[in-house]
């Protein structure tokens, strides 16, 4: 079993560490937030103060942080996992990021004498928990090789995709396709309420017809059709409409850098960005069903609640 340290203990991050201890892994864990430590201390992670109490004789060092700039200061910064981790410790970094981070962290980190991949992962909260997420792995051969030993217990597929950032660009390239997907589901939901179909029947026939989508059966936007639904929540988010934005904006430029139109994917982030305008960044991404509607107003959703 390894000795390994991850770092970011949030909605991800904290089950994911947790499916390692119960692999029987030791895990050291940090993160800023009370009740994320809290939380993962109940799983088995053994919470420390610092990274550099957590990448103490780490065979690997997970990172599951917000945002690019997170993952460059952790790794990077003073204290930080290049100047208190061993060398021979594989550097894994789960989290959503833009290409350029994802190439710097892997050239910075060979140049420093550490083994890098980008693994991030898809299947949301839900497959954190359930250990059933799926593994986008990118970086040298033998690197991903032992990365695929160690995700196994997260995981429910696992892919070598190709070299450095490959892992990163199967995952944004993945969120793409997710997000203007949702836009279809959200303009269909609501033509099919429109036209007088009952919902939950009108639900039955598409995910078992061509317009099936994993966000139609996870997401469907109207409540008590789909149980995963953030409809039946009042859109309390499981994929942020911030965190949506972010992904889609990273996976628009590097469509930019290839000089690709990708209209479908700029209209969805025109959407997400619109919903962060009003206020509800911090809500469901699947909330875009209210720009479907004729007036803005949607079953399931109280502005005020």
């Amino acid at each position: 079993m390894a000795t390994i340290a991850w770092i970011g203990l949030g909605h991800m991050g904290g089950p994911m560490s947790g499916n390692l201890v119960a692999a029987g892994h030791e895990v050291r864990g940090v993160d800023p937030d009370p009740a994320c430590r809290v939380a993962a201390g109940e799983r088995g992670v053994r919470v420390v103060d610092t990274i550099a109490e957590a990448v103490a004789g780490a065979d690997a060092v997970f990172t599951s942080l917000p945002r690019g700039e997170h993952v460059r200061e952790v790794l990077g910064g003073d204290g930080g996992v290049w100047a208190t981790a061993p060398t021979s410790a594989l550097l894994l970094d789960t989290s959503t990021v833009d290409v350029e981070t994802s190439r710097f962290c892997h050239e910075a980190s060979v140049e420093r004498g550490f083994r890098f991949v980008d693994s991030p992962v898809s299947g949301g909260i839900a497959g954190a928990h359930a250990g059933t997420l799926t593994f986008m792995l990118g970086g040298d051969e033998q690197a991903v090789a032992e990365a695929t030993s160690l995700v196994e217990p997260m995981a429910g597929h696992v892919f070598a995709v190709g070299g450095p950032t490959m892992g990163i660009a199967a995952k944004l390239a993945n969120n793409l396709m997710l997000f203007v997907s949702l836009l279809g589901v959200a303009e269909g939901s609501q033509l099919a309420a429109h036209l007088g179909l009952d919902a939950a029947t009108f639900f039955k026939v598409a995910s078992v017809s061509s317009g099936d989508s994993w966000p139609l059966r996870t997401w469907y936007p109207v409540p008590g059709v789909v149980e995963t639904s953030p409809a039946n929540r009042n859109f309390d988010a499981t994929f942020s409409t911030a965190l949506a934005e972010k992904d889609l904006s990273f996976a628009v430029a590097a469509g930019d850098e290839a000089r690709l139109p990708m209209p479908a994917s700029r209209l969805a982030l025109e959407q997400f960005q619109r919903l962060i305008d009003e206020g509800y960044g911090g809500k469901d991404c699947s909330l875009v069903v209210k720009f479907a509607s004729a007036d803005g107003r949607i079953e399931g959703f109280d502005p005020g609640a």
